[in-house]
């Protein structure tokens, strides 16, 4: 988490506990929702991430040679939206995976979609067929869990964390 997430979710919290004392229930219970979103978001968001750089760490041990890079702040569309968050880019020979994750942040940048908490891509480079669009959304349970939308809807797995990186491999 970042210096500027650790401020916002401290002045959140100070927002909601105002609004408590201040006898705005309505404010506090819209404050105490948007904090636990924005965990979920952030849970959700590490989840997929540290899922691709682990996997491709494990296929480096075993052999192959992939370049990863992180960034935050990385902004990118979905539709007519705009995400902000964090991209993970994956680099072996000639071929390029990468996997964006976030939400808008202020109004003028839109909304997520689909009841969403978040969206994303995983992108490879020069094959479109082979990329996904992802949207994260509250499980049964309330766990978050990402969701294909171009695959009907279908539950992120690792095997398809997997299946991503062997069309990296080339395998």
């Amino acid at each position: 988490m970042s210096e500027l997430d650790e401020a916002w979710a401290i002045a959140l919290a100070e927002a909601e506990q105002r609004a408590r004392l201040a006898g705005r229930g309505d404010v506090a219970d819209y404050l105490a929702l948007r904090n636990s979103n924005d965990l979920l978001r952030t849970a959700g968001i590490d989840w997929l991430l540290v899922s691709f750089t682990k996997l491709a760490g494990e296929a480096n041990r075993a052999g192959a040679s992939i370049q990863v890079s992180n960034t935050d702040g990385h902004r990118f569309h979905i539709g007519t939206s705009t995400m902000v968050g964090r991209v993970v880019t994956l680099i072996n020979g000639v071929r390029q995976l990468s996997v964006e994750a976030g939400w808008p942040r202020v109004p003028r940048d839109g909304i997520v979609r689909g009841g969403g908490l978040a969206a994303g891509h995983i992108l490879h480079l020069g094959l479109r067929s082979a990329s996904d669009e992802l949207l994260l959304s509250r499980s049964s349970a309330g766990s978050p869990q990402w969701k294909l939308v171009n695959r009907h809807g279908s539950v992120l797995h690792e095997s398809d964390i997997r299946r991503h990186l062997a069309i990296l491999l080339n395998v």
